[in-house]
């Protein structure tokens, strides 16, 4: 019968803890929360883009599309490049229609990227998130944020943002 010394022991559990800790890390940096973006419709308007019934991608997407950036991600719409700290909202409205105009309806959802290089290293320095409606609802798996990568992936070149500023 192998007997394990006290010294072996305590150095099998300081591996142990160190392997933890590692673990909870790497975790802690995948699952990294994102926050809803408070007033940030006071942010930049960047851009609006209304998806219509014609479109392929109305069933998931249809309504307008309002995209907002704070500070940091202006800088990256100008120079190419966005910072730590970047935070790029997507804000999708229902759309209704009353005496030939076409008005916002309910907010549909909230999606949102933030840039920070070391929490989100495994999908190009940004998180994803989706909120639900006009609350802080998390709508997105891990699945699914690798999903949104996946597709901001075809905008490596402009730092996976697929926006452009309207100056």
């Amino acid at each position: 019968m192998n007997v394990m010394t006290k010294s072996t022991f305590s150095g099998v559990v300081v591996a142990l803890l160190g392997l933890f800790c590692t673990v909870v890390d790497q975790k802690a940096g995948a699952d990294k929360a994102i926050p809803y973006p408070d007033g940030y419709r006071r942010w930049v308007h960047v851009g609006t883009t209304l998806v219509g019934p014609q479109s392929p991608f109305f069933a998931g997407s249809g309504g307008i599309h309002h995209i907002y950036a704070n500070a940091q991600a202006l800088q990256g719409y100008e120079t190419g490049h966005f910072p730590d700290g970047a935070v790029i909202v997507f804000d999708l409205l229902e759309t209704k229609e009353a005496d030939g105009l076409v008005l916002e309806g309910a907010r549909k959802r909230l999606d949102v990227m933030v840039k920070d290089t070391q929490g989100f290293a495994a999908t190009g320095g940004w998180g994803f998130e989706r909120f639900s409606g006009d609350t802080a609802t998390r709508l997105l798996t891990d699945e699914k944020r690798t999903q949104c990568f996946a597709c901001h992936q075809k905008s490596k070149a402009q730092d996976y943002v697929f926006s452009k500023f309207r100056k």
